[in-house]
């Protein structure tokens, strides 16, 4: 009875993950699990040798009747099933936690935005999914030897191209990317920035096969498409940590930053997300930050973009200003104007966080420091003290702290301004980190007061 309540339990929770890969909704997923659950009790009563026939109707399933009736009735080895769906898998990959998934499985988790593995829970370092062929290999002699027909890889399993051995019809599209004409250089560029979305694999490939420095020509195209889907090809491809260093290499910082700044909206918004993934490499954040107009660009970008550009704006600069000489180049750039006024904008969702989480960085930086001080932020912070999410003022009181701090003009401005009652407050009713924050000001307060 013991043994039937966890496997009860441990097919709920199967059906609840493939549920929601699937997108099915979870009250949906309660039901099945209900359903199944009541007819595997039922079918204890009954003859458990007698062999199921479960018909199939997808591709991913599909098979000849004797060749289901054989699998029907033969025991898979429990390696061979995949983790997710419980089926003899076709295409196994490995994970970066050493454990193998059927790649359409995994690859739909992932593309889900899971970011952890489904079996140990552990964070995935990386989202390559490396073929298993030895254990594909010993699927396929399994099969030979059980006389059941080898499961075939289906070509909707999201890396198609990959999965199909197609790699001359990715050759194809990236010569085409050179092609004299206008319409063949953009649709391939569509199509590459289609497949370069869809997986792990087609980035690799794509990238194999010459993509990026095709790509990084078309950023010129006078034809704004065309320059479109150039620059978001060049962004699909930098998910994966290798092209990144391809994509610098092929020249593609300065075009990029023409495009953000001369392209359409979407261009200049993807442009701009583009350069937030290249500088999650340390050494791309020098280079972006030292490429003349880049950091400018971002700028221009935060202050009167589209909200979705603004927020891409905001993204690459806050990564690009954890390197220290880049805080300097972005306050000479302008960006404390934005800022402030971001700080004043609760009609977009994330705004203020944003502008918050950018200047906690630009405040280490003496220079930096003196420059928020007389853009006159601090009032903006302390309204934020009295009436924002508490997230915000915790951020806030941590800036207004490293503000004050070894600072008696800036600390006399706080008091000035009737800091200690906010203050008071969010020592007492903040979070951890802002409670710290809140009575070290206070403290500052009183020492300057007893001066």
């Amino acid at each position: 009875m013991e043994n039937l309540c966890n496997g009860h339990l441990e097919l709920q929770n199967i059906i609840i993950l493939v549920s929601e890969i699937s997108g099915v909704p979870k009250s949906d997923a309660e039901r099945l699990t209900s359903q199944l659950i009541e007819g595997l009790e039922n079918m204890r009563v009954t003859d458990s040798k007698k062999p199921v026939n479960v018909s199939q109707s997808s591709d991913e399933t599909k098979g000849s009747a004797e060749t289901q009736k054989k699998s029907d009735t033969v025991a898979i080895p429990e390696d061979f099933r995949c983790p997710i769906s419980l089926e003899l898998m076709r295409d196994p990959v490995i994970v970066s936690t050493g454990q193998t998934y059927e790649r359409a499985f995994i690859q739909r988790w992932i593309d889900c935005g899971n970011r952890t593995c489904p079996k140990t829970q552990q964070k995935l370092q990386n989202l390559t999914l490396t073929p298993n062929y030895v254990l594909r290999s010993l699927i396929l002699h399994w099969c030979e030897e059980k006389g059941i027909e080898p499961p075939t890889r289906s070509k909707n399993d999201g890396s198609y191209l990959e999965v199909g051995g197609e790699r001359v019809a990715i050759e194809t599209l990236v010569r085409n990317l050179s092609s004299s004409s206008l319409d063949e250089r953009k649709s391939a560029a569509a199509e590459i920035r289609s497949l370069a979305k869809k997986s792990t694999d087609n980035r690799i490939l794509l990238a194999g096969s010459g993509a990026i420095p095709a790509l990084v020509k078309l950023l010129s195209s006078k034809d704004l498409k065309t320059q479109e889907h150039a620059v978001t090809s060049l962004l699909n491809l930098s998910i994966y940590d290798q092209n990144k260093e391809l994509i610098v290499v092929a020249g593609a910082i300065v075009p990029i930053i023409q495009v953000l700044r001369k392209g359409g909206m979407e261009a200049r918004e993807n442009a701009a997300a583009a350069i937030f993934s290249l500088s999650l490499i340390d050494d791309n954040k020098i280079t972006i930050g030292s490429t003349p107009g880049a950091i400018e660009a971002l700028v221009e970008l935060l202050q009167s973009g589209s909200p979705r550009g603004r927020k891409d704006a905001a993204t690459a600069l806050f990564n690009l200003c954890i390197y220290q000489a880049n805080k300097v180049r972005a306050v000479r750039a302008g960006i404390l104007a934005p800022l402030i006024q971001m700080l004043q904008d609760s009609s977009r969702n994330g705004a203020i966080d944003e502008a918050l989480t950018i200047l906690s960085v630009l405040v280490s930086h003496h220079e930096c420091k003196t420059a928020i001080a007389k853009a006159h932020a601090i009032p903006f912070l302390i309204d934020l003290l009295r009436s924002s999410q508490a997230r915000n003022k915790e951020n806030a009181a941590a800036i207004l702290l490293a503000l004050c701090k070894k600072d008696a003009e800036n600390l006399a401005c706080i008091g000035r301004l009737g800091a200690q009652i906010p203050l008071t407050e969010l020592s007492k009713t903040g979070t951890d980190r802002a409670k710290r924050k809140a009575t070290s000001l206070l403290d500052h307060l009183s020492k300057l007061q007893v001066l």
